[in-house]
């Protein structure tokens, strides 16, 4: 299984506090790039991922957060937090960017490539 990611350059960009963003929930970041849904897990962890489902194109940061996944608003398919890919019935039928991220003293930080433009 090959998970897709950005090059990512050392540099990180401040999107916001963590708690801005809910509990098993989204918040989009628009970028140069296009749109980024930064996800909050219900055991505290934080995903982000392009804002796009690999089936209609939905977006990613309008569906439901549930484990390490998230439900897309359009067609219900399942994608994991983590890879990206789709998982269940629609296993191995494409696959959404995954997006460098990590939480440092309370902000979420994406990589600066993202950010870039």
């Amino acid at each position: 299984m090959t998970i897709q990611t950005f090059d990512i350059d050392p540099a990180w960009h401040d999107v916001g506090a963590v708690t801005d963003i809910p509990e098993r929930g989204a918040r989009r970041v628009a970028t140069a790039q296009g749109d980024v849904a930064v996800f909050r897990t219900g055991d505290g962890q934080v995903f982000a991922l392009v804002d796009r489902c690999p089936h209609k194109h939905g977006p990613l940061s309008q569906g439901i957060v549930h484990g390490h996944g998230v439900t897309c608003p359009l067609h219900s398919w399942v994608i994991d937090l983590k890879t990206g890919h789709p998982t269940g019935a629609d296993a191995g039928k494409g696959c959404t960017p995954v997006v460098p991220v990590r939480v440092q003293d309370g902000r979420v930080l994406l990589a600066q490539p993202v950010m870039a433009g």
